[in-house]
């Protein structure tokens, strides 16, 4: 079974049962424990996860004042982690701030508050349940993620996802193409199609482990680790 390292987080256990479930086994890592560079010689996958919002000095902007810092080194911990796991090809699945984590590490840039920068006519922020339905997403066709949940498209493309963020995606970073976007236009995936596996997406979809909507995300993930 594949050791996919997964960046510690306050909601770990969906994670740990997401990768679980499709087959591959967690090994939850963090600026405290566990150095890069024994991730990358023990690892077969590398899984970021939820959490605070990325510090925008990082990619050279000034923060919002709805600024919600991460944990004391976990924005520059898991830069680092996810560059030398795509220096090395492993493969990669990020979430929700996994994949703003991503794209920063790319050289990208943020949407720091979408209320404010984007507008209010999507809901990106439902807390509670945390599987519920927020709204819908278009997969570009033909992208990794098309081929992964192609079997859950709705008639037009779209597939519902839940959503608990405030920040997204802006400058895309280098390599790193969209291939999901909300009706509002915010960007609800990016993958590097150069790449063995490299998918971010900016919904949850570890919180539907028990039913299984997006386990093939995950069998995705597990999968590419054996090749």
């Amino acid at each position: 079974m594949p050791l996919i390292a997964i960046a510690r987080c306050s909601k770990l256990p969906d994670y740990e049962a997401s990768v679980s479930l499709a087959g591959g086994t967690p090994w939850a890592v963090d600026q405290r424990t566990t150095p890069p560079e024994d991730i990358i010689r023990a690892a077969n996958g590398l899984l970021l996860t939820g959490g605070g919002d990325v510090n925008p000095s990082i990619y050279g902007e000034a923060a919002h004042p709805s600024f919600s810092a991460a944990e004391a080194g976990r924005d520059e911990y898991e830069i680092e982690l996810v560059r030398r796991a795509l220096d090395a090809d492993l493969p990669v699945f990020a979430i929700c701030r996994g994949i703003q984590v991503l794209n920063v590490a790319r050289g990208g840039t943020l949407i720091q508050d979408i209320p404010d920068q984007v507008g209010r006519s999507v809901e990106h922020k439902v807390r509670e349940p945390r599987s519920a339905i927020a709204h819908n997403i278009r997969i570009a066709a033909g992208s990794a993620l098309d081929t992964l949940v192609g079997a859950r498209l709705e008639e037009g493309g779209d597939v519902p996802v839940n959503s608990r963020h405030h920040q997204a995606v802006k400058t895309l970073g280098e390599g790193l193409l969209t291939t999901a976007t909300a009706p509002d236009g915010v960007v609800e995936a990016i993958e590097d199609p150069t790449r063995r596996f490299c998918l971010g997406v900016q919904w949850h979809p570890e919180n539907f482990h028990r039913t299984g909507e997006f386990r093939s995300l995950f069998e995705g993930l597990v999968l590419a680790c054996t090749r």
